[in-house]
């Protein structure tokens, strides 16, 4: 892709575009001039025909990356049905499904694009009722990304490989358990090692052979299928032993079957394995379904590593399931952290000899570490892509007529420059398989660009997979001195699910335990890379970008964010493909000259970037336990109970109670937390603070749960309250209050705040703020405030967590003269007076983003507008008012 002859190609086709006459003249020029696409004539193709009840024809179509194009002239509006010669009405979109409707199911597009030279709007198949996406032509250079599907045709082949790959993964599985069953003890920790390397050698062997690399076609199978079932075991020995073994230093008497096989070393087949006894079911299964059914060479190693390795390890076999992080995401790593400018420097120097070797050399020269790197999918993946670009680099110089001769060592980029450390063994043993698998693929590549076969085998004793804890050992006595790159997806384990283990972990680099686990990885790596030009980049939980953990983490790390990926959601799993909200960071001991904070499909280029992931200087909001501002109202959690639920009543519970004892009501309240308040829903509590012993024993239900109470507490943590049984541990009920739920969606656009009053008791659930105003509610309910929480508030999940000692106690009010007071007094009103003609409805309906009601938007943004002024933000963006925000703070903080 282009950017300047992006801009070039929107100048030459500004103002003009007739769909008989320049449509393929249009495309060509796109295709060849912007996006470099080299056989542009054998890559798109025009007017091919399709039967409808009439002959008709597609104006174009690009089957490597399966786009049909609907082509229309400038003055054509996109949205507005045409009669068609048939007399029905369609508009160009719906013209296009009744084309592909039509086209064998091989042939159907994943995409349509219609366009009228001006925009194109791009449809998604597998999403057929979202909105289309919608580029204008003057915008291209800068949203040239988004129309890479066109040409993306390793896409195309990525997808291809992941289905192929999770076919292996069950393949494996269903081998394994059926070769599982045939051990004599197979919950036996030994027996169980064997089994896992067991089925990585025989994987390997069913890959080498689908490749070839075994030798003769079938190799493998033929050999295995000359014996009866109960001898396979003796055979797969044997053939172990011998691809273990030098040609040279084999039995002179081997027999010629076994002579056949080459010499594979790399330590794979060296270690003596329990090997259990074969049946006709394990026999039919391996030759037959593993084997003759299935080819091998099509996986992608990075995927099936990892699936494999799910596969074999115990935790996600008992969970269920096959894991995998897909390409694209480990893209979202290695592109930025390096490979993007590899990529530049290539195409900056495609026809220059000396460059193009210099180049080779470089990254072959580079060193790569993930210290936390499982079945090695993001070792592979990189390494795979490194080849890739070694042979295009291969291809230039081929093409510069430099003969093969004249290149001493055509492959530089080895699988020795990759690093890593695990903690599982059969992980270990799947990572530097994985590799293996991975360099034949790509050397097969390099012997089709130079025309040669090259040598795969025997394989090499590459060590640099070390089986350890990688937060406890010491890295420099296992990487090189000059490693150039730390990267993966290290574990994020919050504080409910962490072992011992893990926990002391944690105390050896952060005083507050409350860090997720992968910050020791952050620590660990800053730690290393002081002094050094060592750039880093980890997949890490958002949580540590977010709420208190910012300052507990990064405060104590010396290092320069240098790109990043705000919150999306990792899809980490093939079958329930459970959803983690997660991050992207890249740091190191130094500056990049561009930084770059990626947010979804938008790519901000930034100044700074702070650990909250913001354009914007560092600084850290403290936890305070009383807001920052003298004379703000104090905010509260609601109201713990401590009585093992003897207080609460649903709503059969009360009725029932009062129908009994009608005396009961003065003391039955409305028990309200966040759920409740946001959704409507009706709970209730037994509240006693003044209430008589006298009137409480004319109640029995009542005294009987009070006994409950005072039970429950003595054997509790609650002794020192058993003796006031009757009372909740906390006596919070003000006569009226502003309400701010502790949990709400991130998919709303304000938290929904109200007042309540004495004749509900709020739950920790839900926090409070005691004889607060008109004024105060105006400025929470603002897009200001919500700005400010959603920037720096903790996360449940992806809901925003609010918390008065993080968000409230920090956020900076304005003092506003009493005109402007009054003026978003009467804004926050108007707010209130809107939600009360939706009575039937909850908070949660009115503010949901799809459902809310226009005058309630209005009503917000007349608030906002109001709030705005009174901080002398008009006219400013999120950015900036946010940096204003930020300012306010600091000099409140100096003051102090």
């Amino acid at each position: 892709m282009n950017k300047e002859q992006a801009k070039k190609f929107s100048k030459r086709w500004e103002g003009r575009g007739d769909e008989k006459s320049d449509c393929q003249t249009f495309w060509l020029d796109l295709l060849q001039n912007v996006f470099e696409v080299e056989d542009v004539a054998n890559f798109i193709f025009f007017e091919e025909r399709v039967q409808l009840e009439h002959k008709s024809f597609i104006d174009a179509t690009i089957p490597a990356t399966h786009v049909m194009i609907e082509q229309k002239s400038l003055d054509k509006d996109l949205s507005k049905p045409v009669k068609q010669s048939d007399g029905t009405l369609l508009t160009p979109y719906q013209q296009a499904r009744r084309y592909a409707n039509e086209l064998p199911y091989s042939q159907r597009p994943r995409r349509i694009v219609v366009c009228n030279f001006a925009e194109f709007r791009i449809y998604d198949m597998e999403k057929p009722h979202d909105e289309p996406e919608i580029v204008l032509l003057k915008n291209l250079s800068q949203e040239l990304y988004r129309l890479k599907f066109l040409v993306d045709v390793q896409n195309q082949t990525v997808s291809r490989e992941v289905e192929i790959s999770l076919q292996a993964g069950e393949i494996v599985q269903k081998l394994y358990a059926t070769l599982r069953k045939n051990y004599l003890n197979p919950d036996d920790e030994k027996s169980l090692q064997s089994l896992n390397k067991l089925c990585v050698r025989l994987v390997f062997c069913l890959y080498a052979e689908s490749t070839g690399v075994l030798g003769d076609k079938n190799i493998f199978r033929d050999y295995l299928n000359q014996f009866k079932a109960k001898h396979l075991r003796d055979a797969l020995l044997k053939l172990f032993k011998v691809l273990d073994t030098k040609i040279s230093d084999r039995d002179p008497y081997l027999d010629d079957d076994l002579k056949k096989f080459p010499y594979v070393n790399g330590n794979l087949f060296s270690e003596e394995i329990e090997i259990p006894n074969f049946n006709d079911e394990i026999k039919f299964f391996l030759l037959e379904y593993a084997s003759r059914n299935f080819d091998w060479s099509g996986i992608s190693p990075t995927i099936f590593g990892a699936v494999f390795e799910s596969t074999l390890n115990p935790i996600t076999r008992r969970e269920g399931g096959m894991h995998y992080t897909s390409i694209e995401n480990i893209h979202k790593v290695i592109d930025p952290l390096f490979l993007d400018e590899l990529r530049e420097e290539f195409n900056s120097c495609k026809k220059n000899r000396k460059k193009l070797l210099s180049l080779q050399d470089k990254i072959a020269a580079l060193k790569f570490f993930d210290p936390a790197c499982g079945s090695g999918n993001f070792l592979t993946e990189s390494y795979i892509s490194l080849r890739r670009l070694e042979n295009d680099i291969l291809k230039e110089l081929l093409g510069s007529q430099i003969t093969i001769g004249e290149l001493n060592n055509p492959v530089k980029v080895s699988i020795n420059q990759f690093y890593g450390v695990e903690i599982n063994d059969f992980a270990v043993a799947v990572a530097k398989t994985a590799l293996w698998i991975s360099e034949l693929q790509m050397l097969e590549e390099t012997a089709e660009i130079i025309h040669r076969g090259l040598d795969f085998l025997p394989l090499k004793s590459y060590a640099n997979i070390f089986e350890d804890n990688a937060l406890k050992i010491d890295w420099t006595k296992i990487l090189p001195p000059d490693t150039n790159f730390i990267f993966g997806n290290p574990p994020f384990v919050g504080r409910t699910y962490r072992t011992r283990e893990q926990v002391a972990d944690i105390s050896k680099f952060f005083t507050y335990k409350d860090v997720d686990y992968v910050a020791c990885w952050y620590k660990k790596s800053a730690d290393f890379i002081q002094g050094t030009k060592i750039e880093c980049a980890f997949v890490s939980t958002n949580s540590i970008t977010q709420g208190e953990q910012v300052a507990a983490i990064w405060k104590n790390l010396p290092v320069e964010i240098n790109f990043c990926h705000r919150t999306f959601q990792w899809q980490s799993e093939s079958e329930n493909m459970a959803h983690v909200h997660c991050v992207i960071i890249s740091f190191a001991n130094f500056a990049r000259k561009q930084k770059i904070i990626f947010d979804g499909d938008k790519k901000i280029f930034a100044k700074f970037i702070n650990p909250y992931l913001l354009d914007a200087p560092n600084f850290f909001l403290q936890t305070r336990t009383k807001p920052i501002q003298k004379n703000t109202p104090q905010m509260f959690f609601g109201n713990m109970a401590a009585d093992n639920k003897n207080f609460s009543l649903t709503e059969d519970e009360k009725n029932s109670l009062l129908k009994k004892f009608p005396q009961a009501e003065k003391f039955i309240k409305i028990l309200i937390g966040g759920r409740e308040f946001l959704h409507n829903e009706k709970r209730y509590c037994l509240w006693l603070v003044d209430a008589q012993p006298s009137e409480i024993k004319k109640i029995p239900p009542i005294f009987e749960r009070i006994k409950k109470v005072r039970e429950f507490r003595l054997n509790s943590s609650f002794k020192k309250i058993a003796d006031r049984p009757h009372e909740f541990r906390d006596l919070k009920n003000p006569k009226n209050f502003i309400a701010i739920p502790q949990v709400s969606s991130e998919k709303r656009f304000y938290i929904p705040i109200g007042f309540l009053d004495e004749n509900f008791i709020a739950t920790t659930q839900l926090q409070m703020i005691p004889d607060a105003d008109l004024f105060l509610f105006g400025i929470l309910e603002s897009s200001v405030h919500m700005l400010f929480t959603k920037s720096f508030c903790g996360r449940l999940e992806s809901s925003y967590r609010y918390s008065a000692t993080l968000i409230y106690n920090n956020f900076p009010f304005p003092e506003v003269e009493k005109n402007l007071r009054g003026k978003i007094e009467q804004t926050a009103q108007g707010i209130l007076d809107v939600r009360k003609k939706y009575f039937e409805s909850s908070l949660a309906d009115m503010y949901d983003p799809t459902l809310m009601p226009k005058d309630l938007r209005d009503a917000h943004k007349k608030n906002d507008l109001a709030v705005m002024e009174a901080y002398g933000f008009k006219n400013l963006s999120d950015e900036e008012i946010l940096q204003r925000l930020m300012d306010l703070y600091k000099d409140l903080t100096d003051a102090r």
